[in-house]
């Protein structure tokens, strides 16, 4: 097997960039060294990059269903097996299982359909909050890639920010594909759930399933605004919903996640 030698600061670009073994077989050779799990919208974008090689370029992600199983290591590069489950007139389905030392970590279900003209309604607006350009800049923490701005949160208690403006500093040549993935890599940052009051030091923790509708195009090194709302905690899980709007306000995707809410170890 061959060795990888990790590197100091990867891109996104770098981390969407996979090579491809076989027929529907690839695997991520971009490795660093970070003192915690593998994180979730890395091995999702990657899994999402994967199944996207394998259908019509015409054809673009609308939605994608992912569940955790196992921590992964960021230092160990991951193969990425695509399952051509069906390709219809207008809608293809994959299914992508993410495999580090032999065992699956991740495994995704993701749809891709020809963009077909219709009806385009937004019900409601994006979310209040001010221009990126007049807002300082912070760090999204284990983000590479990424500049963000943090507006106003809607809940003072929350411990990680639940609303913030992001973009890519790369320039991503790609076409939607690309930015889908970079959306992806984006949509697991942070937790709606750590708004919710923390009782008996309970607190948001892994992903546990994590789902994406892709509703228009949104180009990804332009500011999207992403909104986190938290709405439930019981048996020591959380699950909360999320928006990523363009900055002129129209409703790119929508997240939902499930989370561990537990006490820590």
């Amino acid at each position: 097997m061959p060795t990888f030698s990790p590197v100091a600061a990867p891109t996104v670009l770098d981390l969407l960039t996979l090579e491809k073994l076989e027929e529907d077989l690839y695997r991520g050779t971009t490795v660093f060294e970070e003192p915690f799990p593998l994180y979730g919208g890395q091995v999702a974008a990657q899994a999402l990059a994967a199944a996207g090689d394998t259908v019509e370029p015409d054809r673009l992600p609308h939605s994608l269903h992912g569940y955790y199983l196992r921590s992964g290591d960021a230092a160990r590069p991951t193969v990425f097996r695509v399952y051509r489950d069906r390709d219809g007139r207008s809608y293809s389905a994959r299914r992508v299982v993410a495999i580090q030392n032999g065992k699956v970590i991740f495994n995704m279900s993701a749809s891709f359909h020809v963009p077909e003209a219709g009806a385009d309604v937004q019900i409601h607006p994006a979310p209040d909050a001010p221009d990126p350009d007049g807002l300082e800049p912070v760090r999204l923490p284990r983000l590479f890639s990424m500049d963000s701005r943090l507006p106003p949160q809607p809940y003072a208690a929350a411990e990680w920010p639940t609303r913030f403006w992001a973009r890519c500093t790369q320039d991503l040549p790609g076409g939607q594909l690309l930015h889908a993935c970079v959306l992806t890599y984006l949509s697991d940052i942070s937790s709606g759930v750590t708004g919710v009051p923390h009782g008996e030091g309970a607190r948001s923790g892994s992903s546990l399933d994590h789902a994406v509708w892709f509703h228009r195009p949104a180009r990804m090194d332009e500011w999207v605004l992403m909104d986190l709302v938290p709405h439930t905690v019981s048996a020591g899980r959380g699950w909360y919903t999320g928006t990523i709007h363009t900055r002129d306000g129209r409703l790119a995707a929508s997240i939902t996640q499930e989370t561990l809410f537990r006490k820590p170890r």
